[in-house]
């Protein structure tokens, strides 16, 4: 797995990645990102990272971050190329970890 301990995210051209983007258990003012219908209990950045890679998004995961609002959580975090506004490309990433699941 491609780890990156730093990685610059200057020029607005990376996107952030939480897990907590994506997770079913979490309201939105939890930190879900993502429409109840498209989210997932407990997304792992695994899989967060092998969709990403999928869609051609060039994900650099770092285990090491905590989401801010839930710092004790060490889910890590993914840093991908931004093809499309945020919002586009984290349902982008939903749509895909939805029928993974599904499957």
């Amino acid at each position: 797995m491609a780890e990156t301990p730093t990685v610059k995210l200057k020029g607005k051209d990376r996107i952030v990645v939480w897990p907590a983007y994506f997770d079913a258990d979490r309201s939105r003012s939890e930190g879900r990102k993502v429409p109840k219908r498209l989210a997932v209990r407990n997304p792992r950045l695994t899989e967060l990272r092998h969709i990403a890679e999928k869609l051609g998004l060039n994900p650099k995961v770092q285990r090491d971050k905590r989401y801010p609002k839930r710092w004790w959580d060490d889910k890590g975090r993914l840093i991908v190329d931004k093809v499309e506004s945020k919002r586009k490309t984290l349902l982008m990433i939903a749509e895909k970890l939805k029928e993974r699941r599904e499957s």
